[in-house]
């Protein structure tokens, strides 16, 4: 049984562009952000939290942009502070759709959804306004 349950992972993995490894969306350590490398399996996540109550905080970035940088601890941070709270990472350059789908015309830009829908945003490297806003919006 686990050797058929490999097999179908694998051939997922395949199929939506990520290797058996799971290079795709893994979380970056103990900080509990999740970086997404394929629309596909962003979609999939997106989907799978939908329609549940728990907030996720979506960071649109850029491997370029210094402002992104500088945020990253910070948003590191926060997702160990607030563990009940999802954190998601999209690098713009690498899914455009979604970045497009969300709207996002400036990094960093950071987006809060509950039950599939925003409910908050913060563009710019705010780090006070990020927490503020993170703490308005999660379950209590």
């Amino acid at each position: 049984m686990g050797a058929v349950l490999s097999s179908i992972g694998s051939i997922l993995s395949y199929l939506f562009g990520a290797s058996a490894a799971g290079e795709d969306s893994a979380s970056d350590g103990q900080s509990g952000v999740t970086a997404f490398h394929s629309s596909a399996r962003w979609q999939l996540h997106f989907n799978s939290i939908k329609n549940t109550n728990q907030l996720m905080v979506i960071d649109f970035a850029a491997s370029w942009c210094g402002p992104c940088k500088h945020m990253e601890p910070a948003v590191h941070a926060m997702a160990a502070k607030f563990t009940d709270v999802q954190f998601a990472k999209i690098d713009v350059d690498e899914l455009p759709d979604v970045a497009q789908e969300f709207g996002v015309q400036a990094m960093p830009t950071f987006v809060l959804v509950k039950k599939g829908n925003e409910v908050d945003r913060v563009v710019g490297a705010q780090k006070e306004e990020l927490q503020r806003k993170i703490e308005k919006h999660r379950p209590r």
